[in-house]
């Protein structure tokens, strides 16, 4: 590979971007990294009323795409899930400008996965991969941005913002794992007689109450229902968040686009929904990402963004489920503590150590907290 043949440059928009050639490079098939749902959010106003701004980077050869970085201008914090606002505000009173910095992230949706983007195969992978980041290094210097952050990426591009020096933040999520579980019983089989009993009583009192579940992929999923859960979905926003971030027409888009990735879990009671919960899936992932209700029932919530999406991912073969951030209650319902890393570059030297330290401190404790989450599983001992 000819260096002198690589054009390497910012867009603004992913309109400019064809969507085969941008998911060419998509190797995971992660459906957040398709073109479909990175343009969809941008087309469908999702992205400037919440400070994202696209600023993706983009490596040509002989007039072929054959790298990418999803990348965003931020103006704040908001939707990243990987939490720097104390950082930003002794910057501040420090008396430098934070923002705007620029983020590599799947907006509004913490899932692990490829950042930089190369083809498969590609023989020039780790070329490209330093390619990009010279590229980014050096227009974030000569720009002088405060910050560069590159969040849930995989191991492999953690290795390569590493060898730039980058830092590691470790994180935690909770993700529950197919053991090759013949069906849901097999699954609570594994379990411990309390944590069985607990679930087993959380689904019966579910069904007690009279309620009926549909499990529907994208394509059968109508504007009726698609409303339904977007009014579902709005009203968990306006009591915990404030507005929501996405819209009703980037929803039915991804029935649209990716109809065999999206998957919409709708409850009924005496003929009327009553709540949904909305997924994404991937090669071997079932991704659980919002949920919202017009009536409080008791463990409405963990029937459908946990058990329902457990049997899917034992009937349907998928090895992970990822339910999204926080929530320790996932413990004693099968899921695990993993751990989750990004990476970051300060311009500031005197603040990129401050903030080093910092790292140094947080890591420890979070192993602690895992070794410590470790030792409560759901499952029986094997020792």
């Amino acid at each position: 590979m000819s260096p002198a043949k690589l054009i390497i440059k910012h867009q603004d928009s992913l309109a400019d971007v064809a969507p085969a050639q941008w998911n060419r490079l998509n190797s995971q098939q992660n459906p957040f990294l398709s073109h479909e749902f990175l343009y969809g959010l941008e087309s469908t106003g999702c992205l400037e009323p919440e400070g994202w701004f696209p600023r993706h980077i983009t490596v040509e050869l002989d007039h072929q795409l054959v790298a990418a970085l999803p990348l965003y201008f931020r103006s704040n914090s908001y939707g990243e899930f990987v939490f720097d606002w104390a950082w930003a505000d002794a910057y501040e009173r420090a008396g430098g400008a934070y923002y705007p910095k620029l983020v590599s992230a799947i907006p509004f949706t913490p899932v692990r996965g490829q950042r930089l983007l190369v083809e498969k195969d590609s023989i020039n992978k780790t070329q490209l991969h330093q390619a990009i980041i010279r590229y980014l290094l050096d227009s974030l210097e000569s720009a002088n941005i405060s910050s560069f952050h590159c969040l849930f990426p995989n191991d492999e591009d953690i290795a390569a913002f590493s060898s730039h020096q980058l830092l590691k933040r470790k994180g935690l999520q909770f993700h529950w794992h197919n053991q090759g579980y013949r069906d849901f019983q097999d699954f609570l089989d594994m379990l411990t007689g309390k944590k069985r009993k607990q679930i087993r009583r959380e689904r019966r009192l579910v069904s007690a109450a009279g309620v009926e579940v549909e499990v529907l992929s994208g394509a059968r999923i109508s504007d009726e229902q698609w409303h339904c859960f977007y009014n579902f979905y709005c009203s968990t926003f306006h009591r915990r968040w404030g507005n929501p971030r996405l819209t009703l027409d980037f929803f039915k888009l991804l029935s649209r686009k990716l109809p065999a990735s999206t998957l919409l879990i709708l409850a009924r009671q005496k003929g009327e929904y009553i709540a949904g919960a909305f997924a994404m899936l991937g090669e071997d992932t079932f991704y659980g990402r919002h949920w919202g209700c017009n009536r409080e029932l008791p463990f409405l919530h963990f029937e459908l963004c946990y058990y329902q999406t457990i049997d899917y991912c034992i009937n349907n073969g998928l090895q992970t489920l990822d339910a999204g951030v926080q929530g320790e209650h996932k413990l004693s319902r099968g899921f695990d503590p993993v751990a989750t890393w990004s990476c970051h570059w300060i311009q500031h030297a005197g603040f990129r150590s401050s903030v080093d330290d910092f790292l140094v401190r947080e890591t420890r404790e979070i192993d602690c907290y895992i070794d410590n989450l470790n030792k409560h599983l759901a499952y029986k001992s094997t020792t």
